[in-house]
């Protein structure tokens, strides 16, 4: 399940942290050379992110990480080295992504409830499209730690 794609604004953040997962998936592009990052279109908030959501009961965070990926871009992943864990505020309560850079290892893409559709971009390209300035860093993070071509 997933939030509205901005934060609230003003007030102080009360009740308890919603907490949540997501990766930001990459692949290597044909040729295997340059590196493209996966976003999903959320229609009910018509925005492009990364694929994340929130914990089921008991649910670890690098498991629900995993699990979003799968149902919101129909891939399997290999999560990688953790990327910086995003911190805001959703209708006024506290909410923590933990993000996960994660290879792409297969699978193929289905328009579900949550995600119409999703982009595989060069990393520039990516880093216009993000609707949240907060997922340019998660982009930039994951530039940092990928393994040379």
């Amino acid at each position: 399940m997933s939030d509205a794609p901005h934060d609230s604004a003003g007030g102080t953040p009360h009740g308890p942290v919603i907490r949540a997962a997501g990766c930001v998936l990459w692949r290597r592009g044909p040729g295997g050379g340059s590196v493209e990052v996966c976003l999903v279109h959320r229609p009910k908030y018509d925005d492009f992110s990364f694929p994340k959501g929130k914990l089921k009961r008991g649910e670890e965070p690098r498991a629900a990480a995993v699990r979003e990926v799968l149902e919101e871009t129909g891939h399997h992943c290999a999560p990688g080295p953790r990327l910086p864990t995003a911190h805001y505020v959703v209708d006024g309560r506290p909410k923590e992504v933990a993000y996960w850079a994660a290879e792409a290892t297969g699978g193929s893409f289905a328009a579900n409830d949550e995600v119409d559709r999703i982009l595989w971009l060069a990393p520039d390209a990516a880093r216009v499209r993000l609707t949240q300035p907060r997922d340019v860093q998660q982009l930039t993070a994951l530039l940092d730690v990928l393994p040379p071509s």
